[in-house]
């Protein structure tokens, strides 16, 4: 009888880990070999993610759009924890490493950021799953070390390089998640909220908010994105050469040549 992982489970994420690590996927332990690759059963996942939502995603569904039974899919994948780390590694795998972007460290950060954010809004499941708890995969590490490797040749410590990458992904992830729910919120419901503020509110009493509204500055997520942005790399900046000795902010060299 075909089954589902619980949805409330929380399992020992040993098989996963070693799955990602592998880069293979194992031979069927019983059962006949389907043949399944690691990049037909992650195709098939993320077709499915798009079409349903993650949500919606399950084993048996990614199964069918395989052409195989449940069953036969979890001989190959221990479930659907598994199978999501495997979607986010995979996907992270195409994305192009920071550090080999031409430009000054700022400019490589810039075009990481814009990039992700992209991505982002074109794949609201990759959001979720890049925020909810990310097994450390080897491409996941991959692009970690070289998002750190940015910052190498500045004079941050560790530590700063750390918080830096993490300020500016977590900033990525949240600037991303307001423009995927205001994208996604019903039409409907939107007309009649606007109705509704534009019959009870004296703009008169609120004009530097109806200036912005007016001006179409409220629902603009790439002009807020793109604000904020710049002036946390300012920070970074300014903290870069209040920390720079007489080389300058890039006197340290990059550890890995």
């Amino acid at each position: 009888m075909d089954t589902e992982e619980p949805a409330k489970s929380e399992p020992d994420p040993t098989r996963a880990l070693e799955l990602l690590w592998s880069g293979r996927l194992p031979k069927p332990a019983r059962g006949p070999d389907r043949g399944l690759t690691l990049v037909q059963i992650t195709t098939a996942a993320a077709a499915t993610a798009e079409a349903d939502g993650l949500d919606a995603l399950s084993m048996r569904k990614v199964a069918a759009r395989l052409g195989v039974g449940v069953a036969s899919l979890y001989t190959y994948v221990p479930g659907r924890s598994a199978l999501l780390a495997l979607m986010l590694d995979t996907f992270i795998a195409d994305a192009p490493l920071p550090h080999t972007v031409p430009g000054t460290w700022r400019a490589q950060i810039e075009v990481w950021a814009r990039a992700d954010w992209a991505s982002f809004r074109s794949r609201p499941w990759l959001l979720r799953l890049a925020t909810v708890r990310p097994l450390l995969g080897p491409n996941l590490l991959r692009w970690y070390e070289s998002a750190l490797r940015v910052l190498a040749r500045t004079p941050l410590t560790t530590a700063e390089r750390v918080a830096a990458v993490e300020t500016i992904d977590g900033y990525v992830h949240g600037s991303a998640r307001a423009a995927v729910d205001s994208a996604g919120a019903d039409a409907a419901w939107e007309a009649a909220h606007v109705r509704f503020v534009n019959s009870v509110v004296d703009f008169d009493q609120y004009p530097l908010w109806a200036e912005a509204a007016v001006g179409g500055h409220l629902g603009d997520h790439e002009a807020h994105f793109e604000f904020g942005l710049r002036r946390i790399l300012d920070g970074i900046e300014a903290h870069i050469e209040r920390s720079a000795g007489p080389a300058g902010p890039d006197a340290a060299a990059d550890p890995a040549g």
